[in-house]
C-alpha cells in the first residue's frame, strides 16, 4: 500500500502566496487512521451513554474556549472574513445539541401481529464513519456531521479538503484536550487520493460527503465498491423570490448577503438566483444594487471587511470565463461588477461582486453553478410563473421567499421542490433543523433527528414468549 505523507503549500488566497505547509494522507495513512478509529470506537460505545454525553458536552466547553482561535484558522483557511468567520460557533452548537441525543433512547418496542413476543427495534452505530468536508465551511460540516456520529457511538476519521486543513486540524488537537479516546477522531487532511483510498476501505460503515457533484459521482462509484452507503449535501442554485408585497429595503438586504457578498458567492447556499416580481423590478434592483455596493472589500483579517477572495487563480479564471461568456453570449445585462479587482489587492484572488439583469433561466448563467460572487436577476409576472422559474434547475438545496402574505408564503413554500425554504430569512442554519437537498443537490439530512438517524443502522431483535 502506498504511503504519500506528501507535503504541499497552502496559499493564502487574499495574498496569493503561502502561508504554511500541510501534510497530506495517503492509502497507509489512511489504513492506518481507519483502524485506530476502530479501536477507539470499541473503547467509545463501552462507556456509559452519561459518560459519553458529559465528554461531549466538555468537547463543546473547549471549542467554546477556542472560539476565537478557530475563527482566525478558518480565515486562514480560505481568507473568509473574519466578520463572518465564527462559523466555529455553529460547531460549538451542534456538539451541545447532539450530546443530549447520546443517553435519550434510540429505539422502541413493537407489538407482533398474532403472537406475544418482544419485538425491539433497536437503532446502532455503523462503526466507523468517513466524513469528507468542503474547504468552504470545514467546521460547520464538522459540527454538522461529526456531533450526530459521536453521539450515536460511531468513531470518525475526518478528511479535510487540503485547501482548508487548518481548523479542522485544530478540532482534531481539541477533542483530545477534552478526553475524547485518541483516535475517536481522526482528521487526514488528503487530496482526491487520500479522499478515494477513505471511501474504498472496507473498515468504513457510512460515508458523509459535503462538495460538489461532479466529486460527489465520484465518491459514489468508489462507495459501491464496498456497497458503502453515502449521504451527500450538493451544490445548489437557489431561487430567491421577492414579492410586490415583501418589504423591499429588507430583502435587498437579505438578497445582498446571501447571494454575492456571503463568503464571495462560495456556499451551496447562497441565493444566485434573485426572481422579482414585475410590478418592483426597477426599484428592488436599484435597492439590490446600492447594498451590493456598500461591501467593504479588503483583508479578511480587518473586522471591517465583509467581502473577501475566492479560493483560488482557478477558481477566479473559472468564475471570470463564465462571466465572459454570459456577456458575449447576450444572457443578460451586466449591472455591476465583472472584473478582477486590482490596486492593493491584485496579488489577491478578489472578484467583484457581479451582478447579471433581465437573465434568461434557460442560459449556463442561470442553470449551472457559479460558486463565485455572480448572480442572476430576473422577472416574474406572478405566483405561478415565480415557481416555475424557480423550480426549473436540476438543483433543490435552498429557496428563498420575501413576502409580508402569510398565506402566500405557506402555498409558495409547499410548491418550492427544495429541502430548505427560508422566509424573510438567510440560510440561518441550527443543529434543530434538518438540512440536505432534492434532486441534485443531495440525498439525506444534517441536523436534527434527521441527522441523528443518518449515523445510526436499525437492528430487529424479537425474542420469543411461549
Amino acid at each position: 500500500m502506498e504511503s504519500r505523507g506528501m507535503k504541499v503549500e497552502h496559499i493564502y488566497p487574499a495574498t496569493g502566496r503561502p502561508n504554511g505547509t500541510v501534510t497530506l494522507a495517503g492509502p497507509t495513512e489512511i489504513d492506518e487512521a481507519v483502524q485506530t478509529a476502530a479501536k477507539a470506537q470499541r473503547e467509545w460505545v463501552s462507556l456509559t451513554v452519561d459518560r459519553r454525553r458529559d465528554l461531549l458536552i466538555g468537547l463543546a466547553d473547549v471549542v467554546h474556549e477556542h472560539l476565537g482561535e478557530l475563527a482566525k484558522l478558518n480565515v486562514d483557511d480560505y481568507a473568509v472574513p473574519i466578520s463572518f468567520a465564527g462559523t466555529a460557533m455553529l460547531l460549538e452548537r451542534f456538539l451541545r445539541h447532539f450530546a443530549g441525543y447520546a443517553d435519550k433512547p434510540h429505539g422502541v418496542t413493537t407489538p407482533v401481529n398474532g403472537s406475544f413476543d418482544i419485538n425491539l427495534v433497536e437503532r446502532e452505530p455503523y462503526g466507523v464513519v468517513g466524513v469528507i468536508t468542503p474547504w468552504n465551511g470545514a467546521l460547520v460540516v464538522t459540527g454538522s456531521c461529526v456531533a450526530p456520529a459521536l453521539a450515536a457511538g460511531n468513531a470518525v476519521v475526518l478528511k479535510p479538503s487540503e485547501l482548508a486543513p487548518f481548523a479542522a486540524l485544530r478540532f482534531g488537537e481539541l477533542c483530545l484536550e477534552a478526553g475524547l479516546p485518541e483516535g475517536l477522531v481522526t482528521v487526514v487532511p488528503a487530496d482526491a487520493k487520500g479522499g478515494d483510498a477513505l471511501v474504498r476501505h472496507p473498515g468504513i460503515g457510512k460515508i458523509a460527503f459535503t462538495g460538489g457533484g461532479a466529486t460527489a459521482r465520484k465518491v459514489l462509484q468508489a462507495a459501491a465498491t464496498n456497497l458503502t452507503p453515502v449521504v451527500t449535501e450538493l451544490g445548489g442554485k437557489s431561487a430567491n423570490l421577492i414579492f410586490a408585497d415583501a418589504d423591499l429595503d429588507l430583502a435587498a438586504s437579505l438578497s445582498a448577503h446571501q447571494g454575492p457578498l456571503m463568503q464571495s458567492g462560495q456556499s451551496c447556499a447562497c441565493a444566485s438566483r434573485l426572481l422579482v416580481h414585475d410590478p418592483v423590478y426597477d426599484e428592488f434592483v436599484q435597492k439590490f444594487l446600492d447594498v451590493v455596493g456598500t461591501a467593504c472589500i479588503g483583508d479578511p483579517m480587518d473586522p471591517a471587511t465583509t467581502f473577501g477572495p475566492v479560493i483560488s487563480q482557478a477558481a477566479a479564471d473559472r468564475i471570470l470565463t463564465a462571466v465572459d461568456t454570459a456577456v458575449s453570449g447576450g444572457a443578460g445585462e451586466l449591472l455591476l461588477g465583472g472584473r478582477r479587482i486590482g490596486g492593493q489587492l491584485a496579488e489577491g484572488y478578489y472578484i467583484e461582486p457581479t451582478v447579471f439583469g433581465g437573465v434568461d433561466n434557460a442560459s449556463e448563467l442561470a442553470q449551472l453553478e457559479t460558486f463565485g460572487p455572480v448572480v442572476s436577476v430576473m422577472r416574474f409576472r406572478d405566483e405561478d410563473e415565480a415557481v416555475r422559474i424557480a423550480n426549473d434547475t436540476p438543483y433543490g438545496l435552498n429557496a428563498f421567499v420575501q413576502t409580508t402574505d402569510l398565506n402566500r408564503a405557506h402555498r409558495v413554500a409547499r410548491r418550492l421542490e427544495s429541502g430548505s425554504v427560508w422566509i424573510n430569512q438567510f440560510s440561518d442554519i441550527s443543529p434543530q433543523g434538518p438540512y440536505g437537498g432534492y434532486k441534485q443537490s443531495g440525498a439525506g439530512r444534517t441536523g436534527g433527528i434527521e441527522g441523528l438517524n443518518e449515523f445510526q443502522q436499525v437492528k430487529n431483535i424479537r425474542i420469543a414468549v411461549r
